[in-house]
């Protein structure tokens, strides 16, 4: 076949209707799970995102600090445009727009170029820089180009420029947090520490956590207590500050000063284990005080590991606010548990944030059936297998490490769930399966405010009975046959 200019034109193949329908039949087939549980060098639709992405959200909970991206002008419009539709707020970094000129003979000359104009413009108080794939495949060394940078004058010598090395083609996103978050505090408290001084600060690491009613929540907590503190890093303010007409380019997060002298602190917890690894070593080696890691504090038992270690560190009761308020999250459950007590749920998302589902889940009588992390190691499944085997409602549940999305679909299509506890990217799996994704993690773009109400403490303890016990609720209730329904007993 050929047009009028003589060229030969391909014919347009199209796949009959019966064939289509044969294999949207056969990919819920428990044949086809097995070929998709075979499959090893692809990934489909991972249930995390890559490192950098992590590093920004870490450099945004610092005062005054400017996320810089030495790599390609794409990725870094990637990062901030995830954060960006998360949060519904701006997320402003900037990028040195490394190229095929970079890719060929190096990035130094976009990094010089790129701190000075981005130091003359926006005028931060610490920029901090991480890597895309390009600099990372061809070797770019940071070390040698930043003690360039301040001997040619581009930036000043004591302008503080962290950098962490975050190839997109390795880790998560959470690894990326963590290695962020671990050289801001390498070079804001180097030659810091005092002999003898001590803030009488608590530290606390939460790890990478993106819901802002968190970080309140853990400030609520602290103040109730009376302890004074310092979040590493905090972004409440930064993804969550008010519209009152004035833009802030750098609102909120952890004063420098303060990072700084985090070193001398009293204690410092970190409740996000997987998350913050390599900074809580260098906190373990470097940091004076005490050194606690903790669970994520989701559900009540970990919330109660929390507050009483809290109480322990510090020599102080547990509050009476906070004693009623887990006598509340106690009768909310006990109100509530009929509605999920025997169901079967099927979570998904980052280390930390599994065990907290778990453990919650497990507390209302609920089955976490199938737990799904994407990148995981032997230490989370073994932690994951024990908190399951710690309760009569785990039994059967099954933990799948480093396995994506597509893998979870079959899982659900075979060997069905009442429910889905994941972020948005799970909503096509739910949808197929016709059951309801409750979106708790990272990220949500397709509901609002989210990530303001809090999901840890014994008020994101009511707050996820509510949501997912209302939503059941619901679903009953607009399938149903009695109009009454529960209005008369």
């Amino acid at each position: 076949m050929s047009n009028n200019l003589g060229l030969t034109v391909k014919p347009v193949t199209t796949t009959p209707r019966e064939e289509e329908a044969r294999v949207a039949k056969w990919i819920d087939s428990p044949e086809y799970r097995e070929k998709n549980f075979a499959r090893q060098a692809l990934v489909i639709n991972p249930a995390h995102t890559c490192q950098p992405l992590g590093a920004e959200l870490a450099a945004h909970g610092f005062e005054g600090t400017l996320p810089f991206v030495h790599g390609s002008q794409g990725c870094a419009s990637y990062y901030r445009s995830t954060l960006n539709r998360h949060f519904r707020e701006p997320a402003p970094a900037v990028s040195d727009s490394m190229t095929e000129d970079g890719a060929v003979f190096g990035g130094q000359n976009n990094l010089h170029e790129g701190l000075e104009n981005a130091l003359a413009l926006y005028k931060p108080k610490m920029m901090a820089i991480f890597t895309s794939c390009m600099p990372e495949i061809i070797g770019d060394d940071l070390t040698a180009f930043l003690k360039n940078a301040r001997a040619k004058g581009h930036v000043p010598k004591d302008f503080p420029l962290p950098f962490a090395n975050t190839p997109s083609f390795n880790g998560s996103h959470v690894t990326g947090y963590d290695a962020m978050v671990l050289a801001i505090l390498q070079t804001l408290t180097e030659g810091k520490k005092v002999e003898g001084r001590c803030t009488g600060k608590l530290n606390l690491l939460p790890g990478f956590d993106a819901n802002t009613g968190d970080y309140r929540e853990y400030k609520r907590i602290l103040e109730a207590f009376d302890i004074p503190y310092t979040i590493l890093a905090d972004i409440s303010e930064s993804f969550d500050s008010p519209n009152d007409g004035t833009y802030r380019l750098y609102p909120g997060g952890t004063p420098l000063a303060e990072a700084a002298d985090s070193i001398n602190g009293k204690a410092t917890i970190s409740v996000g284990p997987y998350a913050t690894s390599k900074t809580f070593a260098f906190v373990k080696e470097s940091y004076a005080g005490k050194h606690v890691s903790l669970p994520l504090p989701m559900g009540v038992a970990k919330t109660d590991a929390f507050l009483l270690k809290l109480a322990e560190l510090f020599e102080k009761p547990v509050p009476d606010v906070l004693k009623a308020e887990r006598g509340r999250a106690i009768d909310a459950m006990t109100d509530a548990q009929q509605y999920m007590h025997g169901k079967k749920f099927a979570v998904y998302g980052d280390p930390d944030q599994l065990l907290g589902y778990v453990s919650f889940l497990l507390e209302m009588g609920a089955t976490p059936w199938h737990v799904v992390c994407s990148k995981g190691s032997k230490k989370l499944d073994k932690e994951l297998q024990a908190l399951l085997e710690s309760s009569p409602y785990g039994k059967g549940a099954q933990v799948w490490m480093n396995r994506d999305l597509w893998h979870l679909r079959s899982l659900l299509m075979t060997d069905p769930v009442d429910a889905l506890i994941g972020d948005t990217h799970g909503k096509f799996a739910a949808r197929d399966a016709k059951i309801p994704l409750f979106r708790f993690g990272f990220p949500i773009f397709d509901r609002v405010n989210k990530h303001r109400y809090p999901l840890v403490g014994y008020q994101g303890v009511i707050n996820m009975v509510t949501e997912i016990c209302n939503k059941l609720i619901d679903l009953r209730d607009e399938t149903c046959e009695d109009r009454f329904f529960e209005m008369m007993r």
